[in-house]
C-alpha cells in the first residue's frame, strides 16, 4: 500500500483508533501536517472530510477560550481558569494557534456587530468551524476572472447569501476557485471562528489578502461587480495569545500513519 492510499483511509482509522491522550488542537495540528506538509496539488474529498470531522468535534476550550457569557465589565483581555473570555472582547481578536510555509491555524473572536470585509484567499483551501455564537456569510467565486490591472476586479456570482453560520453548523470548506473563496463575516452575536489556511497568506510568494467593495447588478440577480479597494481603515484587529494545550511541533513529522 503507497502512502496515498494510506491517507485516503486515515479518516476510516481515525474513527476507530483512540486519541492516545492526544489534545483536540493537537489532533488537528497533526491532521493538517499529513494532509498539507511538504503535500503537491489539493486534498482529496476523503482527507476534506477528516479534516472537517475533527473540526466538527472542536470546542472554544479545546483553543483556550472561555466561549461562555461574561459581564460586560470585564477587562479588555480578560481570562478565566488560564482561558480567554471571548465573549468579553470588546474589538477583533485574532488567537494565532500555529503558522509554518504549509498551513496556519488561528481563531477570530468578533464582538457582536463586528464585520470582516470582503476578502479573498488566492491558491488557499480554507476550513472555518464557528465555535461560539453565530455569524452571517456572504461569499462569491469569481465568475469573470479579475484583469490583470494594478485594482483588480470582475464579475462574481453568489455562493451563500447571508447564511448564518452558528456553533452546532458543520464546518466549512473553501477551494481557490470554488466554495465561496471571497467572503465577508458579520457577527450576530459574539461568536468565534476557528480558520485552518493552507497555505497561510503571504505577500512575498504572490498570496496577499485583498479586500473588496461590492456592486450588485439589479439586471443579473446573483451576480455582483467587485473592485479592490485598500484595506478598510476601520478594520481594527487585535492580537491575542494561545492559551490553548501545548502544541508538539515535530520538524520531522512525516504523517500520522
Amino acid at each position: 500500500m503507497n502512502a496515498s492510499e494510506l491517507i485516503d483511509i486515515v479518516p476510516f482509522i481515525q474513527e476507530r483508533a483512540p486519541a492516545m491522550g492526544r489534545s483536540k488542537v493537537q489532533e488537528l495540528y497533526d491532521a493538517c501536517s499529513t494532509v498539507f506538509s511538504g503535500k503537491e496539488g489539493f486534498p482529496t474529498l476523503k482527507q476534506i472530510r477528516w479534516l472537517r470531522e475533527i473540526l466538527d468535534d472542536m470546542e472554544p476550550a479545546d483553543v483556550g477560550i472561555d466561549g461562555s457569557r461574561s459581564p460586560v465589565d470585564e477587562p479588555k483581555i480578560a481570562s478565566r481558569g488560564g482561558l480567554i473570555l471571548g465573549q468579553a472582547l470588546t474589538q477583533m481578536t485574532y488567537v494565532h494557534i500555529h503558522e509554518c510555509d504549509d498551513f496556519s491555524m488561528g481563531v477570530f473572536c468578533f464582538p457582536a456587530g463586528a464585520k470582516l470585509p470582503l476578502h479573498d484567499h488566492p491558491g488557499m483551501v480554507v476550513l472555518s468551524k464557528v465555535l461560539y455564537g453565530s455569524v452571517s456569510v456572504r461569499s462569491y467565486d469569481w465568475f469573470i476572472t479579475p484583469s490583470s490591472r494594478p485594482r483588480k476586479g470582475g464579475l462574481v456570482k453568489v455562493e451563500a447569501d447571508d447564511v448564518v453560520l452558528q456553533a452546532q453548523s458543520k464546518a466549512s470548506v473553501l477551494f481557490p476557485r470554488s466554495g465561496g473563496n471571497i467572503h465577508s463575516f458579520t457577527a450576530l452575536t459574539p461568536c468565534a471562528i476557528l480558520d485552518v489556511l493552507a497555505p497561510p497568506y503571504s505577500d512575498e510568494l504572490g498570496r496577499p489578502c485583498t479586500y473588496f467593495s461590492e456592486t450588485p447588478i439589479p439586471s443579473l440577480s446573483g451576480f455582483s461587480i467587485l473592485e479592490e479597494i485598500d484595506l478598510p481603515e476601520d478594520l481594527v484587529v487585535a492580537g491575542a495569545p494561545y492559551l490553548g494545550p501545548e502544541l508538539i511541533l515535530d520538524p520531522d513529522f512525516d504523517g500520522l500513519y
